[in-house]
């Protein structure tokens, strides 16, 4: 891989440079595990999420299980309402890499799946989510990783060649994505095989490490 010549690398966010559990405020919410689960599997899932990140507006998501789900009301509101609670704190270690490899001059750019209105809370919450070049947001241009097409004007808006591009990921849906797109792309899974995959690719970061946990600040 040392023979490709990278010159852009783009983070995805949620679980590679931010926590992310819906857990978090529900356990809380509804104590009960099962019927914790049969919430999330029923009635806000993964499913009506990501239409979310895709552009819908949270009044009409809400709305539409409220018809279906009205004795849930209160908790289906409370996704939103507690949303903050969902990402307690970023990955330092990763966020070291992405500063040290902004630092050393690599061009760095974000590329996420993420409602408009909760990405911009979480640049409050996280300040360096400001630090690249630029950043692709899902709910803005109404496209979703893995469709080919949110790569491809991900690339265009940045001016990236997609052959010297490298995408970071946890979902390997999205990095083959990204590979159907004509970009390199590797699956981050903790921040020792990350840089490894980097220097596998000639890109060797800046040590930017900090401790384990970078908490968020309050809301």
């Amino acid at each position: 891989m040392n023979s490709v010549d990278i010159r852009h690398i783009v983070f995805d966010i949620g679980k590679v440079l931010i926590h992310y559990d819906p857990n978090l405020p529900f356990s809380r919410l509804i104590p009960d595990e099962s019927e914790r689960n049969w919430f999330f599997a029923n009635v806000c899932t993964s499913d009506w999420n990501i239409e979310q990140d895709r552009g819908r507006s949270w009044q009409e998501a809400e709305a539409l299980l409220i018809r279906d789900y009205p004795d849930r009301a209160d908790h289906i509101r409370a996704f939103r309402r507690h949303w903050h609670e969902m990402v307690p704190h970023a990955y330092a270690e990763t966020v070291g890499i992405m500063e040290g490899l902004s630092a050393d001059g690599w061009d760095v750019t974000m590329l996420t799946n993420f409602a408009s209105d909760t990405f911009r809370e979480a640049q409050k919450l996280y300040p360096f989510l400001t630090l690249p070049r630029g950043v692709t947001v899902s709910g803005d241009v109404r496209l979703i990783k893995p469709d080919r097409a949110i790569y491809q004007t991900h690339a265009r808006t940045f001016g990236l060649d997609p052959g010297a591009t490298l995408f970071i990921d946890d979902s390997p849906a999205n990095v083959e994505g990204a590979r159907a797109a004509g970009w390199h792309a590797v699956q981050f899974t903790d921040p020792d095989k990350l840089k490894r995959d980097l220097a596998a690719y000639g890109v060797q970061p800046s040590d930017h490490a900090a401790p384990s946990l970078i908490a968020a600040d309050a809301p």
